[in-house]
């Protein structure tokens, strides 16, 4: 038994013939994990985020907005090109939508708001002149 053991941890014939790599491609006997990645496969699983950026001037925009998020990218939306009728439409809508995905939505600017699907995370804070201004659309 005791051999068995000292087998086990500094290796055997056996055992170390097992799985090799020679550089490109892996050899791996059956119900063994691989944990060997090419450098290659990996930069071409990583994608960049995106954000992207909206100044509607008619309601009928919010549903390009909204496709984004459900995309999965965050939004940008700046409002100074609509009424604040519509732009209150507009908002509401988005803070439905982004509830629904999980998502947030919060103001950074006096007409601008960033919109963001559940894996984004939002940090810093708004200067003390920004969280009074309340501007003419809803927080």
């Amino acid at each position: 038994m005791a051999s068995n053991l000292f087998k086990s941890l500094f290796g055997d014939d056996d055992v170390a013939q097992d799985e090799y790599y020679d550089g490109e491609t892996s050899v791996q006997q059956p119900g063994r994990r691989n944990n060997v990645v090419s450098i290659q496969q990996a930069k071409q699983e990583k994608r960049t985020s995106q954000i992207a950026l909206y100044e509607p001037r008619l309601y009928a925009d919010v549903r390009q907005i909204a496709t984004q998020l459900l995309k999965g990218q965050a939004v940008i939306v700046n409002f100074t090109q609509m009424d604040d009728k519509n732009a209150k439409r507009v908002v509401d809508f988005l803070n439905g939508a982004t509830f629904a995905i999980d998502g947030g939505i919060k103001r950074i600017g006096k007409e601008i708001f960033l919109c963001t699907p559940k894996n984004y995370e939002v940090s810093g804070n708004l200067s003390d002149g920004m969280k009074m201004d309340n501007g003419n659309l809803p927080n």
